[in-house]
């Protein structure tokens, strides 16, 4: 049975008289230890846990050659982690979610194609440089010291001696007059923070502003244009064919929600379309666009069978009646594909009347219009 000085929370019999369990063989009375330097405290705590020290490799000396120059190397890594990590804030800052007002320019080419690899380039070279300082400061600024140690139970006696030789190790760390290390630190620290801050930054910027699942870049008057760039013409199609279609955007527009399916029904198709209801004039002679993006799952849709006027999602099979307003008519899918309204302008060439009049995209996505 434990004597009531050795319980968890025990001064170590400091309240009594006499010599105190878990001391060594001299009486150490409070008073005493509170007398005695860091120094003497760390020495006589390791003296008295049976400390054997078997090698030990001194630090530099300070002020020496080289101690500085393993000063400048260690600060040097830090502080580029600390560059690293910064740079790896501003790129991704350039996505508008911390930096709303200033965005990159998505372009299939330039900085903006390395936006993801940038972000994780940056970010994994910061960490890295982390440990490298990390392993540089232990082997080139401390000392090495292989001993070995038996371990006791708490008493006063133990925290004081232990707190001792905790803060002797943090004066054997050297931070407090290796200046230039501490600010690199701090600098490194101070980036890596920031960048493990960036995940957060859905949770600063509500992503749902503008309805962006509900919207898509077509405006009222922008032209079809083809991949290639070139607008299309009622009669540039042969009738039963289908050409995927964009909107005319400064600086081109690839983005696949808005990428639309033109299609040219045969006479006898028109003769048994039935529009949805509220989308008759949507069409425009015997062209109709359809969204490309497949209600089901958001699997891109242009198998097109004009024998039996029916759209295929090569995904899971789902098939859609352009004669009918691109309803579902086999598969998983239960929404039609939403149409684009269109028509013509001054010159001739295919225009939007308006974007989408309803989300495109899986039935799972936010569809409320703003």
């Amino acid at each position: 049975m434990s004597a009531p000085h050795t319980t968890p929370g025990s001064t170590g019999g400091s309240e009594t008289p006499g010599p105190l369990h878990g001391g060594p063989d001299e009486e150490y009375t409070p008073e005493r230890l509170a007398t005695m330097t860091r120094e003497e405290l760390d020495l006589l705590g390791a003296r008295y846990d049976g400390v054997q020290v078997l090698h030990v490799d001194p630090a530099p000396e300070p002020g020496s050659r080289v101690e500085k120059a393993a000063v400048r190397q260690v600060a040097m890594t830090f502080a580029l982690a600390g560059l690293s990590a910064f740079a790896a804030f501003v790129v991704y800052a350039g996505s508008g979610w911390f930096l709303p007002d200033w965005q990159w320019d998505i372009t299939e080419g330039g900085w903006s194609a390395l936006f993801t690899p940038l972000i994780g380039g940056l970010g994994g070279l910061a960490l890295t440089l982390v440990g490298v300082g990390m392993v540089l400061f232990t082997k080139k600024l401390l000392p090495h010291e292989t001993a070995v140690q038996d371990k006791h139970d708490g008493s006063h006696f133990d925290r004081v001696t232990t707190g001792a030789s905790l803060m002797g190790g943090l004066n054997t760390y050297g931070l407090a007059r290796r200046k230039l290390i501490t600010r690199s630190l701090v600098f490194m620290g101070g980036g890596v923070g920031l960048m493990l801050l960036m995940p957060l930054g859905g949770l600063i910027r509500n992503p749902n502003v503008g309805n962006p699942l509900g919207t898509t870049s077509w405006t009222e008057g922008m032209r079809l244009l083809r991949g290639d760039g070139s607008p299309i013409r009622p009669g540039d199609q042969q009738p039963g064919s289908l050409e995927t279609v964009f909107p005319a955007v400064p600086g081109g527009n690839l983005e696949s929600d808005a990428a639309t399916m033109l299609i040219r029904l045969r006479p006898e198709q028109v003769s048994l379309e039935r529009p949805r209801e509220g989308q008759d004039d949507f069409g425009y002679g015997d062209y109709v666009a359809y969204s490309k993006i497949c209600t089901h799952a958001g699997c891109p849709v242009s198998l097109y069978e004009q024998e039996t006027s029916r759209i295929l999602c090569p995904c899971h099979q789902s098939q859609f009646d352009v004669t009918q307003g691109a309803k579902p008519v086999f598969g998983p899918a239960t929404r039609p594909l939403p149409q684009l309204p269109i028509t013509v302008d001054d010159e001739g060439f295919f225009v939007a009347r308006s974007d989408y009049i309803e989300a495109v995209g899986p039935t799972y996505w936010n569809r409320e219009r703003i």
